[in-house]
């Protein structure tokens, strides 16, 4: 294969792999940083009083991202799902534990364009608690008047989703979001999940902001909940309730809590031009063959990440994007690529998960799929198949 390590694969029976795709949870969304890992560690041995341990999670969250308070959920879905219950609840234990049964006032505003699935749906998140989604606007098109509309006596808080899973066209600005909200006395949740800015989603406005502590910041399985101090502890004492079953470990407190403190100090600068060389290693390796289109994009959501869009004329090229992106998924390590898109005519590499050695396999990767296509050696996958394939995956499990 290369002179990477693959040690870990073979010791544990795993197939190894290189992930191209992103900081995707069904492949364990990233690899951790030092830090979290050695945090992670050092805890496990010991007692700890959790609430002493999620007050000093608070006063870091505090510090990263410029809230009065937060904690540490067991995942950003959780997050969400316990923001809205703390909207709904306030600080009164008794309706704590009687959700999901809720008041009259359980309604839930989400643009159309936000209901996303982002391996869950939303909506799903939001009805956990009792509560109803009540939507605002069309899928391409959220005015003023819509919200305010939908701001009615029922309706106790509203979402807002920063991810390149929702619509972008038509869709209202945070900053007008939260004003309107704000004008309703509606407080505003924003699912911010995979950003990097740990610091504008508040300053914008937003009265809550959740993070996923296991992606771009490298720490363990996690979500972090930052916002207005109120509201922040109306969310965390759902524990005494539905999110009992959501509960997060000492590890991955302390873990978040270590990936968030080495979040300041990261050469982001250093990390982004690693990032550009292996773009640039990668447009090579597709220069010269036929039906075949580079170029490097920005993020759609603004995060300091470019990916490499590979454009696929498959008449040309003699195979379909779907066809190149599953020979690299069968290649030896597999190779996983970001190809949620393939029916638009393309694919894209992301660069933010690589170890050392990993893209020089992906650039000759590319190279000897994109010659099989050259020569017509490709097959062509089930596309139906390919685009139901994280469903299927669950159904095909065999716990023996």
């Amino acid at each position: 294969m290369s002179k990477v390590n693959w040690n870990f694969y073979t010791k544990n029976g795993f197939e190894p792999l290189i992930n191209v795709n992103g900081t995707m949870t069904g492949i364990g969304a990233s690899r951790a940083v030092p830090q979290a890992v050695a945090a992670t560690a050092e805890i496990m041995p010991h007692f700890v009083n959790m609430h002493e341990l999620q007050a000093k999670a608070s006063k870091v969250i505090a510090a990263a991202t410029g809230a009065e308070a937060g904690f540490i959920a067991a995942s950003a879905s959780a997050g969400i799902s316990m923001a809205v219950a703390g909207c709904i609840t306030g600080l009164n234990v008794g309706h704590v534990e009687q959700l999901p049964q809720t008041s009259e006032k359980n309604k839930v505003a989400v643009q159309m364009g936000h209901l996303c699935n982002y391996g869950a749906s939303i909506e799903q998140a939001v009805r956990l608690t009792g509560a109803e989604v009540s939507i605002v606007g069309q899928s391409t098109q959220t005015l003023d008047h819509q919200l305010q509309a939908a701001l009615d006596d029922h309706v106790v808080a509203a979402i807002y989703v920063v991810s390149h899973h929702v619509v972008e066209y038509g869709q209202m600005p945070l900053k007008r979001f939260c004003e309107i909200c704000h004008n309703s006395n509606v407080p505003v949740i924003v699912d911010a999940a995979s950003e990097y800015d740990l610091q504008i989603f508040l300053a914008q406005g937003a009265d809550i902001v959740i993070y996923s502590g296991h992606k771009f910041l490298g720490g363990p399985t996690s979500g972090i909940v930052a916002g207005k101090r109120d509201l922040i502890k109306a969310a965390y004492i759902q524990n005494l309730g539905i999110a009992r079953g959501m509960k997060i470990g000492k590890e991955s407190i302390f873990g978040a809590m270590a990936a968030l403190t080495a979040w300041a100090s990261r050469d982001h600068a250093a990390i982004r031009q690693q990032e550009q060389a292996a773009l640039s290693l990668w447009a090579k390796a597709c220069h010269g063959f036929k039906g075949i289109d580079t170029n490097i994009q920005a993020d759609v959501t603004h995060n300091p990440l470019d990916r490499l869009k590979i454009t696929v004329d498959s008449a040309k090229a003699n195979a379909s994007p779907a066809a190149i992106a599953h020979a690299l998924g069968q290649f030896e390590p597999q190779i996983l690529v970001r190809d949620h898109e393939v029916e638009l005519g393309y694919i894209q590499l992301d660069p933010c998960n690589l170890a050392d050695g990993h893209a020089e396999i992906v650039a000759s990767a590319l190279k000897q799929v994109l010659q099989k296509a050259a020569k017509s050696q490709l097959q062509e996958p089930d596309t139906n198949l390919m685009r139901n394939a994280g469903i299927q995956s669950y159904l095909n499990w065999n716990s023996d």
